[in-house]
This record gives structure tokens, C-alpha cells and sequence, in this order.
């Protein structure tokens, strides 16, 4: 293959990875109406790329259980999966992805505890372009307020974006370890956490509540969605692999964040949401804002 071709292909697989993530909400949607809740389906999609990661690699489950720091990261992409995924499936789209996008708030302050790094100027600037996106965002069209989440979705989206600042933050510190490690400590993660809450709130909140249901053996149409599903973030799991292998960090960050335009187009186009001329203004200073994150050295999805 030419080489003017091939240096394309890194960009195009994070690409491909963003798309992916930007358009999940609609197969978790399918299944929760086929009687999977999106905690439940992302706990088998992610079941299925741990076992597929054991039997390959059967020694990464010893490197994982040696090793306390990787079961934070775990804890941290379990976390992000609970809230994004849950968000999407039952909020606007739009919002739950903007607010999960207020990463630069989140990365300054774990980072400063995490790993002892100066706030510089910077960064305090960064963030308080990231807020006030985000007061415009959470804000009644028209008017201003201060940003706070007005349903359950919108405090899913900010705290899964909190804990990706975290998932981040802790690959950062765990740098040491093999990268198959710390993939396969997400995948566990994103088992353990989904499965955990939705087993607590079935219990707690008892049959035939509306919040969280006991997982139901899904139709025809609803394994196909749940196997295509599965395949697609194995793919787009790859994909960024491949991507961000042969990409700067910082490049990899900005081209993910395409996954906000592939949400709200999606969004737009599927379940006819509305994007207003004071969220979007917002939602822009949230991307700028994480986009100089990244350029100075930052992580992002």
C-alpha cells in the first residue's frame, strides 16, 4: 500500500473507534427495549472481551491481581461505563455526551492528587472555559443559571466523565505496567461495575420497579443487536489500539473527540433531538476546551 494511503489509517481507526462510541446509545436503547437494561448489556459485551482476553492471554489475569493500583483503574472504567452507557440510553443524547466531555474540570483536579501535578494557568483557564460551556449547556434555553444536572442522565454524563478523568489519569500511573494489563482491567471493570449496580438496585428496589429490571432473555432481533454490538467495540477497541500505537497521544485525543459530532448527528437525525444555538455554543467551549487539554499533553476518550 502507498505510503500516502497508509498514514491515513491510524486516523481512520480512531475514527472508526469514535463512530462506534458516538452511535452506542442506539443499540443500548434497542436492547433495554428488548428487556436488557444498558447496565446489563454492557456487562455481557464487556464479559465477552475479558474471557476473549484470558484465553488468549492467560497471564495477564496473575499481572492484574498482583498489582492493587490496576483494580482502581478498573473500579474508574467500570465507573464510566455505568454512566455513560446508562446516560445515553435514557437522556438527550446531546447533553449526557457534552457533560461526559467535561474532562478538563475533572483531569486538572485528579491529576493535582493523583499524580502531584502544578495547576498552571493554563489549565485553570481551560477549565473555566469547560464551565462555562457548561453553565450554558445546563442552563434553561435563554436564560442563565448555575450548572447543575436537572435529571438523573445529565448526573450520569457528568459523573462518567468524571471517572474517565480518573480511568485516564490512573493509565498515566500505571504506565509501568503492560498495556494488556491495564486493557484487560477495564474490560474487568466494565463486568464488574455495570453488573454490581444493577444487581444492588434490583434488589434494593425490588420487582417490577422502573429503574433497573432482572436481565431478560432478549429475542431474535435483540441478539443480533447484542452480538453486533459486541463485535462493533471489539473493532472499535482495535481500532483504537492500532490508532493510538502509531498517533501522539495529544493527536489521538482531538481526533477522538469526533465521537461528539457522531453522537449528535445520530441523536439528531434518529430520535429528532434538538441542538440550540446556546448548547451548541456551549457544547463548543466544553470541545475547545478538552481539544487544549489535549494538544498540551492531556488524555481523552
Amino acid at each position: 500500500m502507498p505510503e500516502s494511503r497508509s498514514s491515513y489509517l491510524p486516523y481512520l481507526a480512531l475514527v472508526l473507534n469514535a463512530f462506534v462510541w458516538g452511535v452506542s446509545w442506539w443499540p443500548l436503547r434497542e436492547l433495554q427495549g428488548e428487556g436488557l437494561h444498558p447496565l446489563w448489556s454492557s456487562a455481557l459485551t464487556y464479559l465477552l472481551g475479558a474471557v476473549v482476553m484470558l484465553c488468549a492471554m492467560p497471564k495477564v489475569l496473575e499481572e492484574f491481581m498482583q498489582h492493587k493500583h490496576l483494580w482502581i483503574l478498573a473500579l474508574a472504567a467500570g465507573t464510566t461505563m455505568v454512566g455513560f452507557n446508562w446516560g445515553v440510553s435514557i437522556g438527550e443524547v446531546i447533553r449526557v455526551v457534552l457533560l461526559f466531555y467535561l474532562m478538563p474540570i475533572w483531569a486538572v483536579l485528579l491529576a493535582r492528587v493523583v499524580l502531584h501535578e502544578r495547576i498552571s494557568l493554563k489549565a485553570m483557564l481551560r477549565v473555566a472555559l469547560a464551565f462555562g460551556g457548561a453553565v450554558l449547556v445546563l442552563s434553561p434555553n435563554g436564560a442563565l443559571g448555575y450548572p447543575v444536572p436537572s435529571n438523573m442522565a445529565e448526573w450520569l454524563g457528568l459523573m462518567g466523565g468524571a471517572a474517565f478523568a480518573l480511568n485516564n489519569i490512573m493509565l498515566r500511573h500505571q504506565a509501568q505496567r503492560t498495556p494488556q494489563a491495564r486493557l484487560f482491567a477495564m474490560f474487568v471493570g466494565g463486568v464488574v461495575a455495570p453488573a454490581v449496580v444493577a444487581t444492588v438496585l434490583a434488589v434494593l428496589l425490588g420487582p417490577g420497579n422502573s429503574v433497573v429490571q432482572w436481565p431478560s432473555v432478549p429475542g431474535g432481533f435483540g441478539a443480533l443487536v447484542l452480538l453486533g454490538f459486541a463485535a462493533s467495540l471489539l473493532v472499535a477497541n482495535y481500532g483504537l489500539q492500532y490508532g493510538a500505537s502509531r498517533l501522539p497521544a495529544n493527536i489521538t485525543a482531538v481526533v477522538m473527540l469526533s465521537e461528539v459530532v457522531f453522537a449528535t448527528l445520530s441523536a439528531i437525525v434518529l430520535t429528532h433531538e434538538v441542538l440550540t444555538l446556546q448548547v451548541g455554543i456551549g457544547g463548543m467551549m466544553i470541545l475547545v476546551a478538552a481539544a487544549l487539554s489535549a494538544l498540551d499533553g492531556g488524555d481523552a476518550h
